[in-house]
């Protein structure tokens, strides 16, 4: 037999169905109200047309689009690179901080050391420490400054992401590991296999949010003078005297950004629906 609703099931239905499209209406109202007091209260203020075309010149941001794009693309390769040192450092990290027996204190206090030292210096100063500081020494061998300032947001980050992974693996609770170790796991295993599976799942948004924090603070690497995104809008700048380039390479990153943080909301969302059920 088919399964029939009652008439009290259809009426909720409906009411819900009602509730959902009125709380759409209303929102999509609201929003619209807020836009249009925004834009009369913005483009009616007196000084509108000396910003609009210090900051929104049209041709400004079609002559500096291309070195900004070409720019970008260095942007684009830091942060693979350094998202990928940055998570590998900080996995290493909070697996040193994990480690109990006594023998492997001094493990224990450097990675500690590490993550409360590069937790709260700032990273412009970090930057600047790493990449005038070392080729200051003039040693042989020494990498670019694009190295140097990609290592400097390595390990900023990666002190970061230690403390992201370490609540993670201490989220698990100690009968997992009670568990594995009865079954006849090693440490080791029981660390790959079973601990690490779960924390890496619940650290996830959080991790995410620190590599979305990480796509824009790739753009302070023109500090150290590669021409990224960033500097060819300066340079553009000091061309024109117009500071277009700037809102166009600033734009340009909130496009970059909007694909991870789309990912982070929905991996956050699922998992808080995984945990409700």
């Amino acid at each position: 037999m088919s399964y029939t609703p009652s008439r009290v099931q259809l009426d909720r239905i409906a009411y819900r169905r009602r509730q959902t499209v009125r709380s759409v209406v209303v929102a999509a109202v609201s929003t619209l109200v807020l836009g249009v007091v925004l834009v009369v209260a913005v483009t009616g203020s007196p000084g509108w047309d000396r910003v609009k075309e210090s900051f929104l010149d049209p041709e400004a941001a079609r002559a500096a689009l291309p070195d900004i794009l070409r720019g970008l693309w260095l942007n684009i390769r830091l942060l693979v690179f350094c998202a990928i040192g940055a998570l590998l450092l900080g996995l290493g990290m909070a697996l040193l901080r994990t480690l109990r027996p006594a023998v492997f204190f001094p493990l224990r206090a450097l990675a500690t050391s590490y993550t409360y030292v590069f937790r709260g210096a700032p990273l412009i100063i970090v930057l600047y420490l790493f990449t005038f500081g070392i080729p200051g020494l003039r040693l042989s061998g020494t990498p670019s400054v694009l190295v140097l300032g990609g290592a400097a947001l390595v390990i900023v980050y990666g002190a970061y992401l230690a403390e992201v992974f370490r609540a993670g693996i201490e989220s698990v609770h100690p009968s997992q590991w009670a568990a594995a170790r009865s079954l006849g796991l090693s440490y080791g295993r029981t660390l790959r296999h079973v601990v690490l599976p779960q924390a890496v799942r619940r650290v996830t948004p959080p991790m995410l949010n620190d590599l979305v924090a990480m796509q824009k603070d790739v753009g302070l690497i023109s500090l150290a003078g590669p021409v990224d995104a960033i500097r060819a809008a300066q340079i553009q700048t000091a061309e024109t005297y117009n500071f277009t380039p700037y809102v166009v390479a600033g734009a340009l990153f909130v496009l970059l950004a909007i694909p991870l943080i789309a990912v982070t909301d929905w991996i956050t969302l699922r998992a808080a629906r995984r945990q409700g059920s």
